[in-house]
């Protein structure tokens, strides 16, 4: 389904992912694992278009998709949940969901993916002529990941879910994202900092650090491998 071909991004002058070769492939749930700081987020823009490639190429089944501009990308069903969330505090959380399935694909389908949402995240049901703005961090997330699905993707783009967020609500989003992967046939490519969570959500993984891909291999490989339990697991 997706395929990155020696990626390079310099972000801001600085050389942010070098030589970044990676596949995903169709209804897989994908985790790249790795430090604050290690290109993790500069790799989910690129993906999405959001940043610009020095060097490489993204392949979306099967396109060339490296130029595309974002919202083209979006419109072949890729759906990029961002590091922050950046929901749009002005609006309700409905109008915010509606946002999401601006989409040719989805619109057809809006009050079936409501409903699909709300049953996600009933919260969203109870708030939903609240302002965005008015929520709680935990609860702008699920909104975030809510618009994203309200699109119909194929490729679900996840940047840090967890990040800000308090033990008991990540773990519930976490648990979400799990339903999502079990009752949805759809890509996930999952950008995490909490290694040992995001790595056993997957079925296949990579860690990435200082913009290069150190380590890939299936789930219970590199959650078993002594390099991630003595780097990340402090074992």
């Amino acid at each position: 389904m997706l395929r990155l071909s020696g990626l390079s991004v310099v972000y801001e002058g600085l050389q942010a992912l070098s030589q970044v070769s990676l596949e995903i492939h169709e209804g897989e749930f994908f985790t790249i694992a790795g430090p604050n700081g290690a290109g993790k987020t500069t790799l989910l823009k690129a993906i999405a278009g959001g940043v610009g490639t020095a060097a490489g190429r993204i392949e979306y089944r099967g396109h060339d998709v490296t130029t595309t501009p974002a919202h083209l990308r979006a419109a072949l069903g890729m759906a990029h949940v961002p590091e922050g969330r950046h929901i749009f505090p002005s609006l309700t959380v409905l109008e915010n969901l509606e946002m999401g399935s601006y989409r040719a694909a989805a619109r057809t389908h809006r009050p079936q993916s409501l409903a699909e949402v709300f049953a996600l995240f009933p919260v969203l049901q109870q708030t939903r002529a609240r302002l965005a703005g008015t929520l709680s961090g935990g609860e702008q997330q699920m909104l975030a990941i809510g618009r994203a699905l309200m699109s119909r993707p194929e490729l679900l783009l996840l940047d840090e879910p967890s990040q800000g967020l308090a033990p008991l609500v990540v773990e519930m989003i976490f648990e979400v994202i799990a339903t999502i992967r079990r009752t949805r046939h759809l890509s996930i490519l999952l950008v995490e900092q909490r290694v040992v969570e995001g790595l056993e959500l997957c079925d296949r993984g990579a860690v990435l650090e200082i913009g290069r891909i150190v380590m890939e291999g299936d789930r219970d490989a590199l959650l078993n491998d002594e390099r991630i339990k003595s780097a990340y697991l402090g074992t």
